[in-house]
């Protein structure tokens, strides 16, 4: 953090999940460096990650707290919820990024696989979101972000449960920003193009580039890209807005 930048989560108690790469790690990042307390949730304990955490611990005089749970598990999502409960700290921001895809053309798509998909990237973020979001209605206040897609929005070849689970997303966004927003927590999404994740490196090298070459800025994105935008909406800077789908995708047409 460059001496004299304002840090714009200074101070706040946010829950990220998805935390162990791609955009959830630099999410994790982004936000230690500009203040945030932080419950770092991913499905794996890895010796890497915890030394990662205490790391930023020191280097940004926050506290990081992992939280390990499978989102497939639902008992395992209720000893997740007990435990961040019990540390009795209130909860500014909850920033759902755990995600997860596979790839099919339409009449390949299997019925289990779709509803893997829903499971993870739909129903067990509602249920994590619903637990999360009663913590944060004791305070009146917080903001909730989900992580929507642009495939969604336009749909793209081979991605059929992904586009439909991430559209769900944005019902859910525009149906609990009208629900929470009078109680003083404001619900967003943000919908990311082609980024350079794990996730993207399953796209064929022709694919990704007719996308990269679809875009105004002719480049694939990063995580730090769409971390940045996050921080926006969980910061004070976005105090106005709710119900949005922000679209970080370079000027895909």
């Amino acid at each position: 953090m460059r001496e004299g930048t304002k840090m714009l989560v200074k101070g706040k108690n946010v829950v990220i999940t998805g935390c162990l790469k791609g955009i959830g790690r630099s999410t994790l990042d982004i936000f230690a460096e500009n203040g945030a307390n932080i419950w770092a949730c991913c499905e794996k304990k890895t010796t890497e990650f915890e030394e990662h955490i205490l790391g930023l611990s020191s280097e940004y005089n926050i506290w990081v707290r992992p939280v390990y749970f499978d989102f497939l598990d639902e008992s395992t999502v209720k000893v997740a919820v007990k435990q961040i409960h019990q540390d009795k700290d209130s909860i500014d921001a909850l920033i759902n990024i755990a995600g997860i895809t596979k790839d099919a053309l339409f009449h390949m798509v299997s019925m289990k696989d779709m509803k893997t998909i829903f499971e993870v990237n739909l129903f067990a973020q509602i249920t994590f979101s619903q637990y999360i979001t009663k913590m944060m209605l004791k305070n009146k206040r917080g903001s909730v972000i989900y992580i929507s897609s642009i495939s969604a929005l336009d749909g793209n070849v081979g991605q059929l449960s992904y586009s439909a689970s991430k559209a769900a997303l944005v019902g859910v966004t525009k149906t609990l920003s009208a629900e929470l927003s009078p109680r003083g927590i404001r619900v967003n999404a943000i919908a990311p193009g082609v980024i350079d994740t794990e996730m993207t490196s399953g796209v064929s090298g022709t694919s990704l580039q007719e996308l990269i070459n679809s875009s105004a800025l002719k480049k694939i994105g990063r995580p730090s890209d769409v971390a940045k935008a996050i921080l926006f909406l969980a910061s004070d800077h976005s105090s106005y807005i709710t119900g949005q789908v922000l679209r970080v995708d370079g000027g895909i047409r």
